[in-house]
């Protein structure tokens, strides 16, 4: 009982050794006739960075996610490598190599030029520890900069790794990584898989479980928690669950991610979102009590998920990256706030007492701010991303004017598709006609005569349309042609009627009688003048002369 008493004390269970357990587990070198990897499976490119790398003289192997997708069968999307070369060596190795990175420095190896690129990712094995080793900053990384520039291992008050660039050898690096399945390593030149976690096994009991103690990890790095429910969404669909004990602090460790750089978490988001499987993601989140608190942009697109619109734009997103086309995280945006923008912009265009209404675009350009500096804030709303935003949102009203050169200006646009793609979707829930979307789709593929064509035929049809450019109009008391604003009559011309020359028929008119002005008005009477003969010339015979009336023709 006593030998009990002191085991409990010490932290001991029962059964168990005076000794601890490793927590760098135990290495295990899986052949090809157990993990059964196929290696036509594997990235050219990631073939080349570990090769190279052990040609000259480190050790290196695909790592993390790929791994674990190749023992599922699965073409990995993305190609990880880890090494004992350091950032520097390894830079050295490659032409097109890029150092990135603070709190975790790795390279970025490029392979072909513009949208066709491709990346390979390669960290240094990193050495596993203690937190309560590590240097404390009091602040976090925005405050603390300047201290943390000479640090490579460094926590804040709540045990927040802040730097961790201590290099170590493999085992080390594999107890640092999150999940068993994503701690182990291959290499597609021996076609082995190291495993020091039990992430083989772990794989086939299809089981999310985190390395270590769950509630220690979240603290370590509270991203963890958005990457648990990233991997449950994406794995979800093949039968995966959490392992209880990796699921339970999730909620109580929530409060973790208020310390975390708000750019940071905004990437995370993106990386939820456009894996390709939003979806998923978003039920996840509500499943274990993570729908808001997390970021507040995410908290939007949560509640906003049911919504026909916003489901549209996730639906397609995750259609898009299934087919392997890029995405962008401005469409998907500007889909989520598309609601904001459009109340302030309704709200705008209301007519007020006594004041001129909002020009359109002026009424839009102020929602879009409103809408910025609500949900976005200095996180993003600022660069590319806002303007692509920005830009998707002032195309809608464009796409109403079909006649003249605006069409082909607006087609000419770089963010054109997107706007396009924007419209559709707005189509599609009936926000605008389906025929405005159809006539944009046929105009954007087809030849500039048949442009002009299409030009042709909608401002036909405009002048049909009942209040077109040529149907009747009423006329305002404001408008130039009214007649309270027609100019005053001169006054060397006077209206005459037939009453004052005698004649029942009218006035007596020196051209034709149906010369009868548009407005119904009887013409003003010309003043004949008398033409003068020359000085000395005969009189005519039988006239008057001068002074005289004229006489009958």
């Amino acid at each position: 009982m006593i030998k009990k008493f002191i085991n409990r004390l010490l932290g001991k269970g029962e059964g168990t050794t005076g000794r601890r357990a490793s927590p760098f587990g135990k290495r295990e070198d899986v052949p090809v006739q157990v993990h059964g990897i196929d290696p036509k499976l594997v990235d050219q490119r990631a073939l080349d960075v570990v090769h190279t790398l052990k040609q000259a003289g480190f050790e290196a192997y695909i790592v993390g996610g790929a791994v674990r997708d190749l023992l599922l069968g699965l073409r990995p999307k993305d190609f990880d490598v880890a090494t004992s070369a350091t950032p520097e060596q390894v830079k050295g190795l490659f032409r097109r190599a890029f150092i990135i990175g603070r709190r975790f420095r790795i390279v970025h190896v490029i392979y072909g030029r513009g949208r066709e690129h491709e990346m390979i990712e390669v960290s240094t094995f990193r050495a596993y520890l203690d937190s309560a080793a590590a240097e404390q900053v009091t602040g976090n990384e925005r405050t603390s900069k300047g201290q943390l520039a000479g640090m490579t291992h460094a926590v804040d008050a709540s045990g927040r790794v802040l730097r961790d660039n201590v290099w170590g050898p493999i085992e080390h690096d594999a107890a640092r990584r999150d999940f068993s399945i994503n701690a182990m390593y291959y290499d597609p030149e021996s076609q082995t898989v190291v495993d020091f976690h039990h992430g083989i096994r772990d794989a086939k009991k299809k089981t999310l479980r985190m390395i270590g103690d769950a509630a220690t990890r979240y603290r370590e790095d509270p991203v963890r928690i958005i990457r648990a429910v990233r991997f449950a969404a994406k794995l979800n669909a093949l039968g995966f669950q959490f392992d209880p004990k990796t699921r339970e602090p999730l909620v109580a460790s929530r409060n973790l991610l208020a310390d975390v750089p708000q750019s940071r978490l905004f990437d995370e988001m993106l990386k939820l979102l456009q894996t390709g499987h939003a979806l998923a993601s978003i039920e996840q989140l509500k499943a274990h009590g993570l729908a808001n608190g997390i970021y507040p942009l995410l908290d939007v697109v949560v509640q906003r998920a049911d919504d026909p619109f916003v489901k549209l734009a996730l639906q397609d997103t995750d259609r898009r990256v299934g087919e392997g086309k890029p995405v962008a995280p401005s469409f998907l945006l500007a889909c989520v706030l598309w609601a904001d923008v459009r109340k302030g912009w309704s709200q705008r265009l209301q007519p007020r007492p006594n004041q001129r209404p909002t020009p359109p675009v002026a009424a839009l350009q102020d929602a879009v701010d409103d809408a910025f500096d609500a949900r976005i804030g200095d996180v993003s709303g600022r660069g590319k991303l806002g303007a692509d935003m920005r830009e998707i949102w002032m195309m809608q009203p464009r796409f109403d004017k079909r006649v003249g050169s605006s069409p082909f200006s607006l087609v000419d646009q770089a963010r054109f598709r997107a706007g396009f793609d924007f419209l559709r979707l707005r189509a599609q829930v009936g926000e605008v006609e389906e025929e405005l979307a159809h006539w944009w789709e046929t105009f954007q593929s087809v030849s500039d005569e048949m442009r002009d064509d299409m030009i042709d035929a909608q401002r036909r049809a405009n002048l049909a349309k009942p209040g077109g450019p040529g149907a009747a109009r009423r006329v305002k008391r404001s408008d130039a042609d009214h007649p309270v604003n027609a100019p005053a009559p001169d006054p060397r011309f006077r209206p005459v009627t037939g009453a004052e020359e005698g004649d029942e028929d009218g006035p007596e008119m020196s051209g034709p009688t149906d010369a009868v002005p548009p407005d119904g008005t009887a013409p003003a009477k010309k003043r004949r003048r008398r033409r003068r003969k020359p000085t000395g010339a005969p009189r005519a015979e039988g006239g008057t002369g001068g002074d005289g009336p004229d006489e009958p023709g």
